[in-house]
């Protein structure tokens, strides 16, 4: 039987594949780590044909896991890391490596612009609701044509990451709204903005941009070669597919309006789902288009995770190899009171800086109110904190928030650090069942797409599961107070505000 479904879910440094029932249920997954490749300074490719060896390896290990022939997947869902640039020729031959968004090699670029043109980022947040990142595509794009125009000539199509893979997969080409809306784009469109193609002075090379489609339509059908490569069978329907933020928000079950969602994963964000786009508060954060008629309006600290593991690495070198790792530290920590005794450690941990509570490309992590007295627990109790501040923190400008807020990401793992939250917010945390969500959002896609649910909304909401609940602590609410006051003066200082 086809019952089954496959999602994809390619991020920067972990491709992962997981095997769905119609009820949402993972059966099991496969994943390869892929080497993100930095050969200049704030560049950061992957190798074309390493991404799409590990997307096949990945989904033979996943039918694997699963105990499932290729046979039995009824459809397959893309998703990935957002934006970049994928260049491709007419043979659909990969002409360079792969640009991915976390590349700021568009910053001078961008930074010549804005003196060019006085409300350039205005401009851009007006059109698509976000603070235009310096790997997003027509930033990209612009600096391709300065630094590369003889790839870009050969170039046929630029790509985002997903968009590539289902060309893999599939020989087709195309692009979605989510990826399209944020190029930059238009959020109220839906689509590519030709305003934001003559502001970046790319609009020449609209052609090379593939034609977009909803995220829950089909996009191809597996091809020979392809099927000989993953294990799939031939002719099994793919996806268009989303961006990894908007596949999480549907994989996470949140896709319904006024749910408030939370991921902690490397990428720390906080955000609201609407039917209607959001462009408040103005030139902060990020705005993603998501597939159902409906917008998620996020604040973002780019780090989230990282910060913990950069902890355990460098605070933590003796116990880092413990299987019982993460155990101990909370053991450690659990003495400590709230406000580590006067610590404070600021989450910012990444070379671009942030783009919520404020716009500061210079900012960075550290830790504050430090003294003799202070140890390893300390400063271990202060991350965890930072991260739970840092969400807090973040959560203040969003509007409609309501009393619960769903969590998902490597961090929602962690029933301490997920009380830690719920205590700091003052609200009811709760973490849906599942590990795979960025997958799962795809698979529901590919549901969608043949037909198995009505809309991807009723995909999205109709598998929900909560594995834990937790409930704010009333009686610690004066002490998070405390600790969130210390934690905004310190960021104030840090920011120079």
């Amino acid at each position: 039987m086809t019952n089954y479904f496959l999602g994809i879910d390619a991020g920067s440094s972990v491709t992962k594949v997981a095997v769905f029932d119609e009820n949402g249920q993972q059966l099991g997954m496969g994943f390869r780590r892929i080497r993100l490749q930095r050969p200049h300074p704030g560049w950061s490719e992957i190798d074309p044909d390493l991404a799409w060896s590990a997307v096949s390896a990945a989904i033979r290990a996943a039918l694997d896991d699963a105990g499932v022939m290729g046979s039995n997947i009824a459809a397959v869902g893309l998703s990935a890391a957002m934006v970049g640039a994928w260049l491709v020729d007419d043979s659909g031959s990969a002409l360079r490596p792969g640009i991915v968004w976390e590349d700021s090699r568009a910053q001078g670029l961008l930074e010549r612009r804005a003196t060019e043109v006085p409300d350039f980022y205005k401009r851009i947040f007006q059109s698509d609701g976000c603070v235009v990142q310096q790997g997003c595509t027509l930033p990209l794009l612009a600096w391709l044509r300065e630094h590369e125009p003889d790839v870009l000539d050969r170039a046929a199509h630029v790509f985002s990451y997903k968009d590539f893979l289902r060309l893999k997969l599939t020989g087709r080409v195309a692009a979605d709204r989510t990826e399209a809306a944020v190029a930059p784009g238009s959020a109220r469109l839906r689509d590519r903005s030709p305003e934001m193609l003559a502001l970046f002075d790319v609009a020449d090379l609209a052609h090379k941009l593939p034609p977009v489609a909803d995220s829950e339509s089909i996009g191809g059908f597996v091809t020979a070669i392809a099927a000989a490569a993953t294990g799939l069978a031939e002719g099994t329907p793919v996806a268009i597919g989303a961006g990894d933020v908007p596949a999480t928000v549907i994989g996470a079950s949140a896709l319904e309006t006024g749910k408030a969602m939370a991921v902690l994963g490397t990428t720390c964000m906080v955000g609201i789902v609407s039917d209607h786009p959001v462009f408040t508060p103005p030139d902060l954060g990020l705005l993603f288009t998501l597939p159902g008629e409906t917008w998620y309006r996020a604040m973002v600290n780019v780090a989230g995770t990282l910060n913990l593991d950069w902890a355990v690495e460098t605070l933590l070198p003796d116990l880092a190899k413990e299987p019982d790792l993460y155990a101990r530290m909370e053991t450690m920590i659990a003495p400590i009171p709230i406000g580590s005794e006067g610590v404070v450690y600021l989450p910012y941990l990444s070379e671009s800086g942030i783009i919520a509570p404020v716009v500061d490309r210079e900012a960075r992590a550290g830790f504050h109110g430090l003294s003799p007295r202070h140890g390893r627990p300390h400063m271990i109790r202060a991350v965890y904190e930072g991260v739970a501040l840092a969400l807090r923190d973040l959560f203040q400008d969003l509007e409609g928030t309501g009393h619960e807020i769903m969590l998902t990401g490597g961090g929602a793992r962690s029933p301490t650090w997920t009380q830690m939250i719920a205590d700091c917010l003052g609200k009811t945390v709760l973490v849906p069942a599942g590990t795979e969500f960025g997958a799962r959002g795809a698979a529901l896609l590919a549901a969608t797409a043949i037909g198995r649910f009505s809309s991807i909304r009723e995909a999205s909401v109709s598998t929900r599961k909560i594995q834990r609940r937790h409930e704010s602590d009333g009686a610690v609410k004066p002490a998070w107070d405390s600790a969130f006051a210390a934690y905004r003066d310190r960021r104030d200082s840090a920011l120079g505000k």
